[in-house]
């Protein structure tokens, strides 16, 4: 079961600036194959990619409702900084929320200056997800979880998932494409990931055993992918979401993986990625093997409403889409020299 939709209303940067009505939040529908959100910074896309991460693997049968409320807000503040507004812009008795749909069953989390409630319809989706963020954390693991269970340390709980997530053990055997996957992956970083006393490492094919912190970053991104495929995380229904996949990637890998992508979605695994890349999210324009399979969604500042947004198959098609602004301005000093 895929995730259809989203709808948001003054959480982070999406706040509407003249109507305190929920239908006139921001709403963005998707479809079941790769979803690439590019926009500005400060347009929200990051925040978006957590809400629905967060409506994924919230829990789904809680009986106590006081408890419910509280659990959940509790849950969602860790993943959305969103402790106590203080960081949001809005009247007193504002709405705030969002609301995640699958097309039959509605996840809503509302919040108040005044009251804590937060409520949904969420029964079975049958879903699970893997948010891989930005930060590398896979370096930092040794330790960390049990310092962060003591002491509560200040990290998104998505750079704590992602360490919990690696360090499952592997499944037994992964299904027949994936090993395909994992094939190119080790070709590329030369070996294999292992985890031994709460430590990664790169085992590389000649037996060298290299902390996983000695490798170089964009590899570093490689190798968890790699991990995850193995622990069989990845599998259909599953939701990956991966927030800026190109960062500290040499772009000679930008084919590789969108090849990954591709091969994933084709195997029943929906796929929200955010980018700054236009290089990238051209990568993915032109490797499909039909329109449907990849979708863009640009997030732009709209003076009325906050931020607005418009989706394509093509990226020619977005209004106000920056990064191609961005990569047409090169151009022309290139042209220009």
């Amino acid at each position: 079961m895929s995730i259809k939709s989203i709808r948001i209303k003054n959480v982070m940067a999406f706040g509407c600036k003249n109507n305190d009505n929920i239908h006139n939040a921001f709403e963005l529908n998707f479809n079941d194959g790769i979803n690439v959100i590019i926009g500005e910074n400060g347009t929200g896309k990051t925040s978006l990619l957590k809400m629905i991460y967060a409506a994924i693997e919230a829990p789904s049968q809680i009986n106590d409702t006081k408890t419910l409320s509280y659990n959940l807000y509790d849950y969602f503040s860790n993943k959305l900084k969103v402790n106590n507004f203080s960081n949001i812009h809005m009247p007193s008795n504002s709405f705030v929320g969002f609301e995640v749909s699958n097309g039959n069953e509605v996840f809503k989390a509302n919040f108040s200056n005044d009251n804590i409630h937060s409520f949904y319809t969420k029964n079975n989706w049958n879903t699970s997800a893997i948010f891989i963020p930005t930060t590398e954390m896979l370096s930092h693991s040794k330790g960390f979880l049990a310092l962060n269970q003591k002491f509560n340390m200040p990290f998104d709980q998505t750079q704590i998932d992602i360490i919990v997530n690696a360090s499952l053990p592997e499944a037994r055997q992964v299904p027949k494409y994936m090993n395909n996957i994992l094939d190119k992956i080790s070709k590329v970083i030369d070996g294999s990931i292992i985890q031994e006393n709460d430590e990664f490492y790169v085992l590389k094919n000649n037996g060298q055993k290299i902390p996983f912190s000695l490798e170089a970053e964009g590899l570093r991104k490689l190798g968890l992918l790699w991990k995850l495929i193995r622990n069989g995380l990845l599998v259909e229904n599953c939701v990956l979401i991966w927030d800026e996949p190109e960062a500290n990637l040499n772009p000679e890998l930008f084919p590789l993986v969108t090849e990954i992508l591709l091969e994933l979605q084709q195997n029943g695994i929906q796929i929200f990625i955010a980018t700054h890349s236009y290089n990238f999210a051209k990568y993915l324009e032109i490797r499909r093997t039909s329109k449907e399979q990849v979708q863009f969604h640009n997030l732009y500042h709209a003076d009325e409403i906050g931020i607005d947004n418009d989706s394509a198959y093509f990226m020619g098609d977005l209004k106000q889409n920056h990064i191609m602004i961005a990569d047409n301005k090169l151009l022309d000093e290139v042209y220009n020299l």
